[in-house]
């Protein structure tokens, strides 16, 4: 069930020079509409602006008297999300949550965890949910780009970083990373993974060709947020078009129709 709360920001931390870390007092929301890793949040960007912005889940908590919930957002030029990265501890944002289905997953279970770029922040509640037995893979543009990676090392067994440029870690992109560990080691319940689609698409199809299944949470620009427009339809291989915000936003790889 998803709740709209004014939760009250009460800490930031700037990760890079265009990604901010909030963490939000969110009253009962983590406990009466979490599903799983992987959810989404609408958040009100300013009383003159209209749509909400969806913002992945870092991760949650539930909590006396009130849940905890972690968020990473990046300015990328747009008013609503500078408006929002720069809201002050102590102001309290309009926010509708948890929404969407979040990754299928179980607590006992060993995942390879593939995130780039805003697409990180949600393999760290999959990580935290899978008690440390996960495997991360994450790229970014630049080193002066990468967030969450002291996160990802604590709640992981192992962490593997991709840049577009080389400045740190592997030179190339994270679907190389994702072949290469599972030409060692397919004994992973599923790769689960978030990012830009190109980026879905090609570790999809890695997963794919080893026999390894996929989720993966789709980056769609949204309206709504709960279905109600045709914003963030998203063509599927039987057919049909789905909905991200409601279907999703996490699907099984192989429902999507990747060449549409």
């Amino acid at each position: 069930m998803k709740v709209e709360r004014k939760c009250k920001i009460v800490s930031k931390e700037w990760l890079s020079h265009d990604a901010v870390l909030m963490v939000l007092e969110t009253g009962d929301m983590v406990r009466t509409s979490w599903k799983g890793p992987g959810q989404f949040v609408h958040i009100r960007c300013g009383n003159s602006l209209l749509l909400r912005r969806p913002i992945s889940v870092c991760s949650c908590q539930e909590d006396e008297p009130e849940d905890m919930l972690t968020v990473v957002v990046e300015t990328r030029g747009g008013e609503g999300t500078e408006w929002l990265a720069n809201r002050p501890v102590g102001h309290s944002v309009d926010v509708m949550g948890l929404l969407g289905n979040g990754f299928s997953m179980k607590p006992e279970g060993r995942y390879l965890l593939v995130g780039g770029g805003i697409g990180v922040p949600p393999m760290v509640g999959c990580a935290q949910y899978a008690a440390g037995k996960s495997t991360a893979i994450v790229g970014f543009r630049s080193q002066e780009k990468a967030i969450l990676t002291d996160w990802l090392e604590r709640e992981t067994t192992e962490l593997m970083v991709a840049t577009d440029d080389g400045s740190l870690g592997y030179h190339g992109f994270v679907d190389a990373l994702v072949r290469q560990e599972l030409e060692q080691d397919r004994n992973y319940d599923a790769v689960l993974a978030c990012g830009p689609k190109l980026m879905l698409r090609n570790v999809a199809r890695v997963a794919q060709a080893f026999g390894v299944p996929c989720q993966v949470s789709m980056e769609e620009r949204m309206g709504c947020g709960v279905g109600a427009c045709l914003v963030c339809a998203c063509d599927m291989t039987d057919g049909t078009r789905k909905h991200v915000c409601k279907d999703g936003p996490i699907f099984d790889a192989r429902e999507v129709d990747w060449d549409a």
